[in-house]
């Protein structure tokens, strides 16, 4: 089991929800696009955004399951001051969780890539 996603390293505020929405940058992917905006100091922080378009409880539930152990499995590499908002699109209900998995890696090493670049 690797590294645990602790309530401190969740966005629960609405209004730091909010804050990454519009001053973050955007990340685009098959299915979510991922919010993410620099911070002055302390650690990674992800949330997930999972509409009532997705589905009834149910399906979005599952879905913010799913999205947490992917983020889990990648936090290690959120190395910078950042808050990231994952906001899934309806594909990902049908998608193998190895591809969620996936580009939520992918998401988290391009949005490292471009925080280096300042």
């Amino acid at each position: 089991k690797g590294s645990a996603f602790p309530r401190t390293a969740r966005l629960l505020k609405h209004s730091d929800f909010d804050r990454v929405y519009k001053q973050g940058r955007r990340h685009f992917s098959a299915h979510m696009t991922v919010f993410f905006l620099p911070k002055e100091e302390g650690d990674a922080r992800v949330g997930f955004t999972v509409g009532r378009v997705l589905g009834g409880a149910v399906q979005r539930n599952r879905i913010k399951r799913r999205l947490r152990e992917a983020v889990r499995l990648h936090r290690s590499s959120l190395k910078n001051k950042v808050d990231v908002v994952i906001n899934p699109k309806k594909s990902i209900l049908t998608v193998e969780f190895t591809v969620v998995v996936e580009e939520v890696g992918r998401a988290f090493t391009v949005i490292a890539r471009k925080l280096a670049e300042k």
